[in-house]
């Protein structure tokens, strides 16, 4: 029998979300979140938009579940959700999440992930789209990524390029993430290894938009982070 999650697993748990530009997105994220009585950690990631206004308005309705940082100026993904993962630590939770706040992830997925967290089956989870769903340019690069991050760091996962990942407080303490962009996907999962983190991969939907699918990474950015890789083995 599937184990069910508490309030308090839930009160225990906490998303760190990195936000850039997501004005006309992030809302309904944000409080659906908070609705399912999870906590988080958002970062505004230097928006030029409004993104800051809009999730100060969500945090009016549930002041207790979201916790807002600012960047002064665009960082990067990496750097905004390492700034999360550090304030985080401040509120003592007992596991980590970090999502997208583009609308892609669903917060209905939130109990599958960190339930391996709380039953003690992984220290860590990545959270793996379905690939079929996938537009033919995010598969491609997608697929190559996975390639690369075999290579490069030795560890084979489904889904090397998810931002829908999860980890507990003890195993977050041990990782060093240093990327400011979507190479932190790849450098997650390398410092889970590295780490001898014990991790489970949990099936997620994903929710694709011409918005979400101007994001993330492609085979730009694929090659791009190929760069990283290779500056960062010397």
């Amino acid at each position: 029998m599937e184990y069910e999650l508490t309030l308090e697993d839930k009160n225990a748990t906490y998303v760190v979300l990195p936000a850039y530009n997501e004005a006309t997105r992030i809302q309904p994220v944000i409080e659906s979140i908070a609705e399912k009585g999870y906590n988080m950690v958002v970062v505004n990631d230097g928006s030029s938009d409004n993104t800051l206004d809009v999730i100060l308005e969500s945090k009016r309705k549930f002041p207790d579940k979201i916790h807002v940082y600012s960047l002064i100026i665009n960082r990067g993904v990496g750097v905004a959700t390492q700034t999360g993962f550090d304030a985080v630590l401040k509120y003592n939770p007992k596991y980590v999440v970090s999502m997208d706040s583009d609308g892609q992830h669903s917060a209905d997925d939130l109990d599958n992930v960190i339930r391996p967290l709380v039953t003690g089956e992984a220290q860590a989870v990545i959270g793996v789209r379905p690939l079929k769903d996938m537009p033919f340019s995010r598969n491609f690069a997608n697929l190559v990524m996975n390639l690369l991050t075999r290579i490069f760091y030795k560890v084979n996962v489904s889904d090397s390029q998810t931002g829908f990942r999860a980890i507990t407080k003890d195993a977050l303490k041990k990782i060093n993430i240093n990327a400011r962009g979507y190479l932190i996907s790849s450098e997650f999962i390398r410092e889970v290894n590295d780490n001898n983190i014990p991790f489970a991969e949990v099936p997620i939907q994903t929710i694709y938009t011409p918005e979400t699918q101007a994001k993330g990474t492609n085979v730009k950015e694929a090659f791009k982070i190929l760069i990283q890789m290779i500056k960062h083995q010397f």
